[in-house]
């Protein structure tokens, strides 16, 4: 074997090599140079390959080449390498002086040999190399170079699939990423299942709904689950979007993981793959807190109107209440009245003053919910005229009131929102207790000068791990469409806009006691 052919042998063992363990271009390619100098001690050499659109020849590699050649691209049937491209076979010239194809790469090259680089039967580039001396190749060149110009064409291929393959992979990761984070991101639960009901994907929405975190949701069964589904009708809607492909929606009252019932619209997608149903995405949205503010909203327009309502029958009374009035006064002036008929006549006077009483009240209450009136108020005489307003509620269930009301400072507050607090705390002491009840209302003054208001029932009381709850908006025990829930929400977000508390204790002997608690700033 001569000494060429054995260079070759180890330049092709090499090759071979880097073909098995390299998969970068930026070192591949100059070890390719480098490997070939040593066998065809060559002057200047280069690797072109193919750009994407298969037109022209881009410098990927070179040694020895001119700065200008290397940047210049060559097109397909430019010159010897343009043609070893188009042809798709080798080109040896033996003194370039007698071509006109020769695109000059250094002044002082004589000779030229340009070989295709052929991967899976298609070219891909071109290896060409140059020499200063005339007829310094040969055709047993030509051969060799050949033979290892498909080495390399085929360990560039495989550095570019490679280079391709990672491309995709961290395109798909960064999908992939980008789709967690936004299935993360979103407040829509979201979940998939398979065609055998399993959980394929559970997002961190439906973590925070279920309590269950994803890793313990993956892999399980739905109805295994949440056995539920199946009584609520949603596992036969599941597996209707599975038979058919149709997309459904529905609404319905769910109870939760921990029992609790929660309104919810729910989408039900098939997930569909080479256009079969493979699966099914649901998307759950929980609107008991939306429908809750609409029936509170529309509650407070029904209130607002019987406001208004009430403002104009206050006044209707208030006139046939003047004449009756302007009538007793007339008799009780007449000293032809038996005493039976004078005291009768002083009752109907003392009724149509009641009935004035109540009817002034009714006003006081329905006019002031618009703007806030900070005004010197006796909280005790609110409280009696709440108590007279509330006297037919707590009569109704038998219930008894006691009132210790102590002296203390005039508040500056707003009598009607103040009024609104003392009328929900009341009223939901009596919706507490049983017939026969008691609610005990007292008014002092502590001894840091603040003023506590206390409301004290003999109801069944309040469970400690509710007694945080009930201040909460749209938390209610009552039975469903009995409460908003908004009544004790509302009642200490006004008390903390003056700077008080509202609180609750157990009695006792019993029952629960609200206490309002204003800072002395708050006094005259």
């Amino acid at each position: 074997m001569t000494d060429q052919k054995q260079k070759l042998f180890r330049a092709l063992i090499d090759v071979g090599k880097e073909l098995a363990t390299i998969t970068d271009l930026d070192f591949l390619l100059p070890r390719i140079l480098e490997i070939s100098q040593e066998v065809f001690l060559f002057d200047n050499a280069i690797i072109r390959l193919l750009t994407s659109d298969g037109k022209a020849l881009e410098t990927v590699a070179s040694f020895g080449y001119s700065q200008e050649a290397v940047e210049n691209p060559i097109y397909l049937g430019q010159g010897i390498m343009g043609k070893a491209a188009q042809f798709g076979k080798p080109y040896l010239i033996h003194n370039v002086s007698h071509t006109d194809d020769y695109i000059p790469g250094i002044e002082a090259a004589r000779s030229e040999l340009a070989v295709p680089l052929i991967a899976r039967d298609r070219v891909i580039g071109v290896f060409n190399v140059e020499n200063q001396q005339p007829d310094a190749f040969t055709a047993s060149d030509c051969d060799a170079l050949s033979l290892l110009a498909g080495q390399a064409a085929i360990a560039i291929d495989n550095a570019n699939l490679y280079q391709d393959l990672c491309r995709v992979s961290r395109e798909k990761n960064n999908l992939n990423h980008l789709n967690d984070k936004i299935l993360s991101s979103i407040s829509l639960g979201l979940y998939t299942i398979d065609r055998k009901m399993r959980i394929t994907s559970w997002n961190d929405s439906m973590a925070l709904m279920t309590h269950i975190p994803a890793e313990k949701a993956l892999g399980r069964k739905l109805l295994e689950t949440f056995p539920t589904l199946e009584k609520e009708g949603i596992a036969e809607r599941l597996r209707r979007v599975l038979r058919t492909g149709e997309a459904a929606e529905l609404r319905l009252l769910h109870r939760g993981h921990a029992g609790e019932n929660r309104l919810q619209k729910r989408r039900l997608a098939p997930l569909k793959e080479n256009g079969k149903t493979q699966g099914v995405v649901v998307v759950v949205e929980d609107i008991t807190e939306f429908e809750q503010l609409l029936a509170q909203t529309i509650q407070s327009e029904k209130l607002a109107e019987v406001g208004r309502m009430s403002t104009g029958i206050a006044h209707e009374i208030n006139n046939p209440l003047a004449v009756i009035s302007f009538a007793s006064q007339i008799l009780l002036d007449n000293n032809n009245l038996t005493p039976e008929q004078q005291e009768l006549v002083e009752r109907i006077d003392n009724e149509v003053e009641r009935l004035k009483g109540l009817s002034s009240e009714l006003l006081s209450y329905s006019s002031g919910a618009q703007d806030e009136k900070r005004q010197p108020t006796d909280i005790n005489t609110t409280m009696r005229e709440v108590l007279t307003l509330m006297r037919y509620e707590l009569n109704k269930k038998q219930i008894t009131s006691g009132e210790n009301l102590n002296p203390i400072p005039l508040l500056n507050i707003d009598k009607n929102k103040f009024k609104q607090i003392f009328i929900n705390l009341i009223l939901n002491a009596v919706q507490a207790m049983d017939k026969g009840g008691r609610i005990e209302i007292s008014t002092g003054v502590c001894r840091d000068k603040s003023i506590f208001i206390q409301f004290c029932d003999n109801g069944p009381g309040i469970p400690d791990k509710l007694k945080q709850r009930i201040f909460d908006p749209f938390f209610t025990s009552r039975k469903d469409g009995q409460g908003t829930g908004l009544g004790l929400y509302l009642c200490r977000k006004i008390i903390s806009e003056y700077d008080g508390s509202l609180t609750v204790t157990d009695v006792p002997d019993g029952g629960s006691c609200f206490e309002i608690k204003m800072t002395a700033d708050n006094t005259m």
